[in-house]
């Protein structure tokens, strides 16, 4: 399913967001909501994508938006000619909402 950046800049309440690295730092989004996971599009219904995790946190800076999750799924296993496997092997990390935290300097 789709959700435009319209309708979700008006939902009343926080959804999570998952952002999704696929191949060669291309990154789309997906908002989770009650009826399911949706793929977030502009007004002309195009998937919102970026080569910039900068440029995507950036712009849910304004959005409604209660956790962030970046998720990769690896091909290594296709790749080197394993068989499917039956649970998924994505790396998910929780990002922070601050975009520009303080150095840490010790």
């Amino acid at each position: 399913m789709r959700l435009s950046i319209i309708q979700f800049a008006a939902l009343t309440d926080a959804a999570d967001v998952t952002i999704h690295s696929l191949e060669q730092a291309l990154y789309q989004v997906t908002v989770a909501l009650p009826s399911g996971p949706h793929l977030l599009v502009d007004k002309k219904g195009k998937a919102i994508s970026s080569r910039s995790l900068q440029n995507i946190r950036e712009m849910l800076q304004v959005l409604p938006v209660g956790t962030i999750t970046l998720r990769h799924e690896s091909a290594y296993d296709e790749m080197i000619g394993q068989p499917p496997r039956e649970s998924s092997n994505a790396l998910e990390v929780n990002l922070s909402h601050e975009m520009y935290p303080e150095p840490i300097i010790h």
